[in-house]
């Protein structure tokens, strides 16, 4: 992928993600694109909008965006939440993609709760585009919780662990 197809992409799903949509597909001849978000929200605000603009929007992404961020009516604000993690680092998902826990079905996990790790340290494999990147741990210390579960969906940016820093 380009560059600039990379940086359309995060503003597509920064997109969803702000109007709560929970699924989108994408089929342009050989472009094909599927994103699912794990989302909580009963509200599907934006959803007949998106749908409507995608029908009769430019051929590129981010001219889809941009018409929609500003023909969408804004989402409710929603109250704040105590953060569980509160204190805690939180592992994220640098890729969208589907989480793996070990290196092959069977096989003993990377880490899990109550081991130490190092910056660096390998701590689970995020599958995308039959590729497996193996992710690393940005900080030392000890595991607290694993935030997903073995080939679930995530999505850029999504928390993976938290970890007591040490």
């Amino acid at each position: 992928m380009k560059q600039q197809d990379i940086e359309d992409l995060k503003q597509l799903i920064e997109f969803l993600k702000e109007y709560q949509i929970a699924e989108f597909d994408l089929d342009r001849g050989d472009l094909k694109i599927r994103l699912k978000f794990n989302q909580q929200s009963t509200a599907q605000a934006g959803l007949g909008d998106l749908a409507r603009l995608l029908s009769s929007a430019p051929q590129n992404a981010a001219s889809a965006v941009s018409a929609a961020g500003q023909a969408a009516a804004p989402a409710a604000p929603q109250a704040p939440q105590e953060d569980p993690d509160a204190g805690l680092h939180l592992v994220k998902s640098p890729i969208v993609g589907t989480y793996y826990g070990s290196p092959s079905p069977g096989a003993a996990a990377f880490v899990a709760p109550g081991d130490r790790v190092e910056k660096g340290q390998v701590i689970c494999i995020v599958e995308a585009m039959k590729l497996m990147n193996e992710i690393e741990s940005d900080a030392s210390g000890e595991i607290v919780k694993c935030l997903v579960t073995n080939g679930q969906p995530i999505e850029f940016g999504q928390p993976l662990f938290s970890i007591r820093l040490s």
